[in-house]
């Protein structure tokens, strides 16, 4: 069978990641053929690096050159629906990296092409190749746990100086990136949120712009998620606070489950904490429980390797997806929820996102920018 051709369109950091893996051999069953970036000092490092690989300027005559089978987006968010969009009406199969895009509208269209296109689209959620999650979510889909009450997750270890909001003048803007830490830092983990827990129904949150650096997106936020069944969660995220935490913790009938520095501990009731309270008469009397370190691999899994293996997989013999595109307007709604809560201070419904609204805020918040960038300095307008 031969080789998929593979092209990388833009060779930021993730690009050139992507394109490594590829020429590594990594990634059996791939060949990298092709990479677009429009800054000639990127297009020259691709000369140099890949010989041998066809280097364009921009995404259309990647897209149309002929030589690619499969496409990697990895270029500022905004740009991902729109590219995916014309290399489906090439005839291409599409991943995208994460976010899926900025604002739900467009990750809507985007799924309606990749759909009508009957190609294969996919996203870069290389979290969900980690096993310490792939563990977690197969315990909370086989019922083990019981009724899940709470959960809370705290990741803070994101801390970003200005230097780094500083180093491109598409960061930390709205016109630019769309929003903050939950657009650029945290979206694999409220992607492995619903994918191991589901979506909420309701979102309420407080969220912070600009509290710890000169920038106009959010950097500091604490969400509260509701759900129909009773169970409720927590997301606390900054970027801030350091030294930071990331600790993911599972309150629910059978005990407590936490994840923290990737190791996994079951504290798990004798019997349910329900079951408990139906025959306890002592007034201070607890399940008696016992604490379970879980053997799972700490190797954080193959990652974005993963991904794209995962991708030739699907392509080759038909096998399910890891991570399939359709799935990127999930986290997209949760990022766009917990926003236009900390914007408003109105709990949002999750399940009828207002997607027009939400685009006409973000583009007043866009016009109404405070905050502009130039030659890499941040000048305030006002």
């Amino acid at each position: 069978m031969a080789d998929i051709r593979f092209g990388v369109i833009g060779l930021g950091n993730m690009g050139t990641t992507h394109a490594r893996n590829v020429t590594e051999g990594k990634v059996p069953g791939l060949t990298l053929t092709a990479i677009a970036d429009i800054a000639e000092v990127r297009r020259e490092f691709a000369k140099k690096t890949f010989p041998g690989v066809a280097v364009f300027e921009t995404s259309d005559d990647l897209i149309n050159s002929g030589l690619v089978d499969l496409v990697i987006i990895a270029v500022p968010h905004y740009s991902h629906p729109p590219i995916a969009k014309a290399a489906f009406a090439a005839g291409l199969d599409v991943i995208t990296e994460k976010p899926a895009g900025v604002y739900t509208k467009q990750v809507r269209e985007m799924n309606a092409d990749a759909k009508a296109s009957g190609k294969l689209f996919g996203i870069m959620y290389n979290q969900r190749t980690n096993p310490v999650y792939q563990k977690l979510r197969e315990i909370v889909q086989s019922g083990e746990l019981g009724a899940i009450k709470r959960v809370t997750w705290i990741i803070t270890d994101w801390y970003r100086s200005q230097a780094y909001h500083d180093s491109s003048t598409w960061r930390s803007t709205w016109k630019g990136e769309g929003g903050g830490t939950l657009m650029n830092q945290n979206p694999h983990q409220l992607d492995l949120w619903q994918w191991m827990f589901g979506m909420p129904d309701r979102v309420h949150a407080h969220v912070s712009f600009g509290k710890y650096h000169n920038i106009e997106v959010e950097d500091d936020v604490m969400a509260f998620f509701e759900y129909d069944n009773g169970m409720t969660g927590e997301y606390i995220t900054a970027t801030g606070e350091a030294p930071g935490t990331n600790r993911l913790e599972v309150a629910c009938d059978m005990g407590k489950i936490v994840i923290e520095n990737n190791e996994m501990v079951f504290f798990k009731n004798e019997v349910s904490e329900r079951e408990f309270e139906k025959t306890n008469t002592a007034p201070f009397g607890t399940p008696k429980y016992e604490k379970i370190v879980l053997d799972v691999d700490k190797s954080g899994g193959e990652q974005h390797v993963g991904i794209l293996k995962s991708v030739v997989s699907a392509l080759n013999n038909g096998t399910p997806l890891l991570a399939p595109g359709e799935e990127g307007i999930n986290c997209v709604t949760l990022i766009d929820s917990i926003i236009l809560s900390g914007w408003t201070g109105e709990t949002v419904d999750v399940k009828n996102f207002p997607d027009d609204r939400y685009y006409e805020l973000l583009q007043e918040k866009i016009a109404n920018s405070t905050v502009v960038k130039k030659d890499q300095q941040v000048i305030a307008t006002v």
